[in-house]
């Protein structure tokens, strides 16, 4: 490795934990008035589509099962998700949202177009999707190169 490719990857890696640290701030900000916190907004989200394992939500978002399984059981007390049975794995529940956990995240809904409009108006829209696609570029790199 040259110290070019060593000094790009340093900057890739801070870049990226700053951008980590700016979402999670807006997330907050945007789930709070909906009573959700990031991480329960996060989780919610990632099973809107379908039921999923805690362990199937920890790949999807790339955080560890453990913070994802305490989220959840947080989200189940609280009567916003809950847990179905999974006929392909006796122990390995599903997590849903319940109609209170969808109707919460619907509430993100007015300020997560305000905030997307807000940032398509400072940076561009074509300038945004480039930036997602080279994220998600970087992102399957890092995931072939170390990660598999």
């Amino acid at each position: 490795m040259t110290r070019r490719e060593q000094e790009l990857l340093s900057a890739a890696a801070i870049t990226t934990f700053k951008l980590n640290g700016q979402f999670l701030a807006l997330a907050e900000e945007l789930a709070r008035p909906a009573g959700l916190t990031a991480a329960w907004w996060q989780v919610l989200g990632a099973v809107l589509g379908e039921p999923l394992t805690v362990a199937g939500i920890a790949r999807e978002m790339g955080i560890t099962r453990q913070s994802v399984q305490r989220v959840a059981d947080i989200l189940a007390e609280r009567g916003l998700a809950r847990y179905l049975p999974n006929p392909a794995h006796r122990r390995a529940k599903l997590l849903t949202p319940t109609e209170q956990g969808r109707d919460a995240i619907a509430r993100i809904g007015p300020g997560h177009a305000a905030a997307a409009g807000q940032l398509v108006k400072t940076l561009g829209e074509q300038p945004l999707a480039d930036a997602v696609a080279a994220l998600g570029s970087l992102s399957a790199a890092l995931e072939k190169a170390w990660l598999a």
